[in-house]
Parts: C-alpha cells; structure tokens; sequence
C-alpha cells in the first residue's frame, strides 16, 4: 500500500504514471535488504535542497556498497522532468531509490556494478501550520556505525524506528524522543530535533549515532545568518523538559512543532514560527 497518491515512478530510463513493480523476488536488495533512498520535497512551487539530496542518496550506496549509477546532476534533472506532469503547488514527495540486484561474495556483499534505480514521486500534504506532535521516551536506542549503517539513509535502519513511534503511539504520544547508546538525546523516532532555552536554539551534536539531515543543517544556516545563536552539543532529556520550546526537523514536514515531552507542556513559541518563516523565505529563492 502506497503512502501518497497521483505516484509516478522512474524506472529504466522513463517516467511512468503508475507506482510501478521495479524489484524482484531474488534481487539482494529483497533478500537481504540493500535499499538505500532519500527524500527531497516539491511544495509551494519549489524544491528546496534537491541536490543535496540527490547526492546523499549515492552517498548512502556506497555505505551499503552498492554501486551508485546516476549522476546528482542527472538525477536532479530527471527529478525536474518528473515534476512537470504536477500542477503547481502540488505538495509532491521525491524519493530516489538504490538496491543491489545480485549478491557476490557468498552472496551477501553487494555485486560491484550491479545496481536497481528508481525514482518514486508522491502526492503527499504538507502539514498545516497548526500541527504539531507531542513525544516521549523509549526503550529503543540508536544504533552505532560498529553494529549498524548509521552513516547511510538506508531501509535496514527503518524497523529499529517504527518499534520506537509503535512504542510511543501505544503510549499515547506522538513521536519518540531517542537516546543514543550513551542515553543522551539523539533525535526522535522520525526527524532531528531542536530545543530553545533563554533565545539560544541547541540540537544534540552529531555523534555518529544519527543523520545530521539536510534540512536540519538548512535550519542551523538560516537561523545564523539571521543572528540567532545555535549551539550543537550533548543534550539530555532533562535538558529537554527544561526547555522553551522544542521542534522537529526533517524533509518530509520541515517544521514541527512539539507541544508536549510525557507530562512537560509547551507552548509553541516565536522561535518555532521564526524557523519555518526562515526556511519558506530561502526555499523561495529555489526555482524548478
């Protein structure tokens, strides 16, 4: 079952208007889960950060040691000609796709040169301005690079994070406020996360448990060049429950708000309204 709607998908050279079967039962990447993706936005007639995002994606294959076969320039362009079929406006998920097809030594490591490429598009909303989410701890821990592809946005990371947010909805809560393996804050179960105290914006410092996403760094340089301090360090979840306001960062929403940790209420301050303010002025000077 598809998450969005109106999905077009790439594959083998051209664009198709269906969510097109791409993988079969025998590639690696079904067997023993070699996917990498990475996830851009098209909103409001823009599509911020496209090619950072394209370029992570083949980052992320070479984590996995699967052999990238697409230029950040020519998947962005491809990306591009995706778009057109959209009207306007129209909120769009962008997710370019890397798997291994064949397997070599002993079948697990990635065949060099053996490489599965699509390109999902997907209607999907954004979320209003008045949406926010509310979190809460759990027993689940980010993993380490020694017993895990931390450095990589690859789909064999994604069950450890669905039983942290089942975890947490079962508890009532939105979202899941994570731990790295030293049980400092590291992100949540979905996004990156900031919290402001006393007009200082802080997010715990990348420890190579967790992605520093994209947008998250998009949100560090905008806030500085408006002449707001940000400091990246080592946070704990008292320091969250003392905070101002906390929000979440990440491609799929951009922005969320946090209106609660457990039983800590916020409200949704000035600096939250000023992140996404920021953000839609910059992404306003990215054109399609």
């Amino acid at each position: 079952m598809a998450t969005g709607k109106e999905i077009r998908t790439y594959f083998e050279g051209r664009w198709h208007d269906a969510d097109l079967a791409v993988m079969r039962a025998a590639d690696h990447g079904s067997w023993l889960g070699s996917t990498v993706f990475d996830g851009a936005r098209y909103a409001n007639g823009v599509v911020p950060d496209l090619a950072a995002h394209c370029a992570r994606v083949n980052q992320s294959a070479k984590a996995l040691m699967i052999t990238p076969t697409v230029s950040t320039d020519d998947m962005v362009a491809i990306v591009r000609d995706g778009l057109r079929a959209y009207a306007p406006g129209t909120p769009v998920y962008i997710r370019p796709m890397y798997w291994a097809l064949d397997g070599g030594d002993l079948g697990i490591v990635p065949k060099e040169g053996s490489t599965g490429f699509a390109i999902s598009l997907e209607v999907i909303d954004m979320a209003p301005d008045s949406a926010s989410t509310t979190l809460t701890t759990t027993r689940f821990r980010r993993p380490v690079m020694e017993d895990n592809v931390v450095n990589a946005k690859a789909g064999c990371l994604y069950p450890n994070n669905a039983r942290m947010l089942a975890e947490a909805r079962a508890k009532g809560f939105g979202n899941a406020l994570v731990a790295d393996i030293m049980g400092n804050v590291a992100e949540t179960a979905s996004a990156n996360v900031f919290m402001v105290r006393d007009g200082v914006v802080l997010t715990p410092i990348p420890n190579g448990t967790f992605l520093a996403g994209i947008t998250r760094a998009r949100h560090i340089a905008n806030l500085t060049a408006d002449g707001i301090q940000v400091v990246e360090k080592v946070l704990t979840f008292d320091d969250f429950r003392a905070a101002d306001e906390v929000f979440l960062s990440g491609n799929m929403m951009k922005v969320t708000p946090v209106s609660a940790f457990d039983d800590r209420s916020y409200n949704v301050g000035p600096m939250t309204h000023r992140v996404r303010s920021l953000y839609w002025d910059w992404a306003a000077s990215e054109t399609l």
